[in-house]
Order: structure tokens, then C-alpha cells, then sequence
């Protein structure tokens, strides 16, 4: 074997010890993340019962709210709504969070950024296993928002890796971590709150677990994961490292990159833009159609709790499947032509799940749902991930992910006024109609454009 050849073997076994190692690192962090998604509307029942001060507050401006929408007057309405508020306040504080952390780790490294956010999510969970109050619990929710921004560091750790087939494999990888996570992570935390001891919160064991999950994560990265950004690579100084508060916070400077943008060419910065808003435009209309799922089955076929959370593990089941099966086997360069099936095969599968009449059409539906969902996502990523320079590749990152929960903030409400306005079948048809818009600005990008 030539020296060349023994180089190339080397790089591509460092890449695979790395995408193994941010797997892991973000397996551990969801399966923490998840734990609190089936104990949430519980825990704002619980709330509702023990707390004369916030919570009522809120609570009446919720009411008010609902009221002026038309939304029926049942409490469990309300609650629902209530939970995607707070869903809604966590993904704007990542919004906020996920470029500023970016830029952070340009200037001083991956892993120094990465073991801070995951010090934040530890006291997140601290703060939510000890909280009594509902004041205390919405602070623990706010510090684990702002702490989120390790998943755009994960995939900037991702794209600093040299090989496009490696880059490639390994955003499949963190999707696949992703389905696993949203798969395994509820599970466990419904089955964690069946069984309380006496004069404990029923969530405190799932809060305790979290908090064990986020410093098994930061151990993880202390010892396992390696600087991917080298020092010769980073940016010089601070102050350039995070260009300006307005660049890397306001939603118009996000949407064109401006924090990146001057140091690109012309067609590399309208294709980028193009690729953040066709990112932003999916996701908005993905994650208000997933929010509203669970109302349809409940209305259309009287799902109980339990059957919601088979068909959601069906659905993560058949992510994790697609991911790690054909995701991450997609060649280089293919991948916007994988987005654009993908986003085409989306309207007929919300159609069928809007319009659904019986199980067969519901799970029609959910098999291109899932399949779109596997796919979109992480090849979007890789190709953003070839762009700008390599000292830049954390803030870039950090952008997209957050214009990815401005979209997870707004496309609820959105989506659920426009469901209890005019129904199911309205909601997911005008839905379904305007992935054309992604899939029309994805062709406004040329099939060999130069990326920097």
C-alpha cells in the first residue's frame, strides 16, 4: 500500500471515528431531551392545580387567546395550546442561541463550545428535578433552550470534516441519532413516571435521569470527542469570529447570511440564501402539520394516548430504518435531487393523512412522511455544510439551525389556527400545496454550482 493510499485509509477511519463519537454524543443528549415529551401536558395539569402565581397569569392570556381564535372551551384544548407556547418559547430561544454558539465555536474550538452547552443543560435538568414551582420549572426550560445550540455544533463538527462522502454519511448519522432519540427518549420517560416514590413529584425520576444523561454527554465529549477545528483554522479574533450581535440574531440578516455572506462569492451567497429559506419554508410547514397529527388521530380516530405513541414510534422506527439504510448512502452531489423527491412525495402524504378515512390511507401517509423526514433534513445540511470557508463552517451551521426553529416556533400556531379555524382536511390541503414553494426555489439553484 502506497503512502498516499495509507493517508487516505487514515482520514477516512479518523471521519468514521468521528461521526461514530457525535452519534453517540447526541443519542445521549436527546434521549435527556426527550425524556419530558409524554410527562409535559401532566406536568402543566399539575401546575395548573399548585400554582396561584405564573402559571394563572399565563394560564388567563391562554384563555383569552384560544377564546378570540374560536378554539372549543375544553380544558384540554387550552392545555395543548398552552404546551406549544412553551414549545414555541424553547425553539426561539434556540433560534437565538444556535448562530451564537456557532460563531463561539469558530473562534475557540468545537469542544470547548460543545462541553459549555453541555454544563447548560445539566443545570437545566438540575433545575427541573428540584422545581416546585412553576416558575422554577419555565427557568429550567429557558436555560435548556438556550443550551440547545449543541446540535448546530455537532453538525459544524460534521462539516469540518474533509471528505464530502464522510460529511454526507455523517448528517444521515445525526439524523439517524435524532429518530432514535424521539424514538427511545418518551418511552422511557412515561415508564420512568408510572412508578413514583411517596411525597415525589411524579416527574422528578425523569428529571433526575435527564440530568444523569447530560453529564454522561459532557463526560462523553471531555474524553471521547476530538477537536475537529483546528487552531490554524479558526478565526483570528472574537470580534470577527462573531461578526455582530444584529448578523447572528435578526431574522433578515439570518436569512441572508450576512454574518458569512462578504466572504463568498455572488452565485455561492444567493445559492446559500436560497438553500436557508427552502431549510426555513419546510420545516415551518413539517413541524405545524406534525404538531397537529396528534389532533387528527385523536378526532378522526379516537387514538388514545398509548396508540399516539406507537404510531409515533412507528414513525420513528421507520426514520431510523431509512436513515441508516439509504440516508447516509446517498452519493455526493445527489442530495438536492433527494430533497427535491422528497419534498414532492410530502404533499400527497399529508394529503392522505388530512383526508384519511381509515388506517390504511393514515399509515400511506405516515410511510412518505417518515420517508420525507429522513431525507429533507440531513442532505440539506450537507450541502449547506460545503459552504464558506472552514473557519466559518460553525457559524454557518449555527445559522441554519437556527432559522430551522424560528420555523419550529412559528409553523405551530400557525398551523393549529388554521386547523381549529377551518379543519383537518383545509389545514393539511393548503399545507400539502405550498411544499411546491420549496421545491420551486431548489430548482432556481443550478445542478453544478461552485460552493466556497
Amino acid at each position: 500500500m502506497s503512502r498516499e493510499d495509507r493517508g487516505v485509509r487514515t482520514a477516512e477511519e479518523n471521519s468514521s471515528r468521528v461521526i461514530f463519537a457525535v452519534f453517540l454524543t447526541l443519542l445521549i443528549d436527546l434521549l435527556g431531551f426527550t425524556l419530558i415529551l409524554p410527562l409535559l401536558p401532566s406536568i402543566l395539569d399539575h401546575f395548573s392545580q399548585n400554582d396561584d402565581g405564573l402559571y394563572r397569569r399565563v394560564q388567563a392570556g391562554v384563555d383569552w387567546f384560544s377564546g378570540s381564535l374560536g378554539i372549543p372551551p375544553e380544558r384540554k384544548y387550552n392545555s395543548v395550546l398552552f404546551g406549544g407556547l412553551i414549545g414555541s418559547l424553547f425553539s426561539l430561544l434556540q433560534f437565538l442561541a444556535s448562530p451564537l454558539t456557532g460563531a463561539a465555536s469558530d473562534s475557540f474550538g468545537r469542544r470547548p463550545a460543545l462541553l459549555v452547552t453541555a454544563l447548560g443543560l445539566v443545570a437545566s435538568y438540575s433545575l427541573w428535578a428540584v422545581s416546585r414551582s412553576f416558575e422554577l420549572f419555565v427557568c429550567s426550560r429557558i436555560l435548556g433552550g438556550i443550551s440547545k445550540g449543541n446540535v448546530s455544533l455537532c453538525t459544524a463538527v460534521i462539516a469540518d470534516l474533509p471528505c464530502p462522502k464522510a460529511r454526507s454519511k455523517g448528517m444521515a448519522m445525526i439524523g439517524l441519532a435524532f429518530s432514535l432519540g424521539f424514538t427511545l427518549g418518551p418511552m422511557l420517560g412515561a415508564f420512568l413516571a408510572l412508578e413514583t416514590e411517596k411525597d415525589q413529584v411524579f416527574y422528578t425520576r425523569a428529571a433526575i435521569f435527564a440530568t444523569i444523561f447530560a453529564l454522561a454527554d459532557f463526560l462523553f465529549i471531555f474524553f471521547c470527542l476530538p477537536e475537529t477545528l483546528p487552531k490554524e483554522k479558526r478565526v483570528s479574533s472574537v470580534v470577527s469570529g462573531f461578526q455582530s450581535a444584529f448578523d447572528l440574531i435578526s431574522p433578515w440578516a439570518l436569512f441572508r447570511f450576512s454574518a458569512v455572506h462578504h466572504k463568498m462569492g455572488g452565485p455561492s451567497r444567493d445559492n446559500l440564501q436560497i438553500l436557508g429559506l427552502v431549510y426555513f419554508l419546510y420545516l415551518f410547514l413539517f413541524s405545524g402539520l406534525e404538531y397537529t397529527l396528534g389532533f387528527l388521530v385523536h378526532q378522526h380516530f379516537h387514538f388514545s394516548s398509548l396508540e399516539q405513541g406507537k404510531m409515533f414510534f412507528f414513525i420513528g422506527a421507520t426514520m431510523a430504518a431509512i436513515q441508516g439504510g439509504y440516508t447516509r448512502r446517498i452519493k455526493p452531489g445527489a442530495e438536492l435531487r433527494m430533497v427535491k423527491i422528497a419534498i414532492m412525495l410530502s404533499a400527497p402524504g399529508f394529503l392522505l393523512i388530512g383526508w384519511s378515512t381509515n388506517i390504511i390511507m393514515l399509515g400511506g401517509g405516515l410511510l412518505l412522511y417518515s420517508f420525507a423526514a429522513a431525507v429533507v433534513v440531513p442532505c440539506l445540511s450537507t450541502v449547506v455544510s460545503n459552504y464558506g470557508l472552514d473557519s466559518q463552517k460553525g457559524t454557518v451551521m449555527g445559522i441554519l439551525r437556527s432559522l430551522g426553529a424560528l420555523a419550529r416556533a412559528l409553523g405551530p400556531v400557525a398551523s393549529a389556527t388554521v386547523y381549529w379555524l377551518a379543519g383537518a382536511e383545509v389545514c393539511f390541503t393548503i399545507c400539502a400545496s405550498l411544499f411546491l414553494l420549496p421545491f420551486v426555489l431548489l430548482r432556481c439553484i443550478p445542478k453544478h454550482s461552485k460552493q466556497e
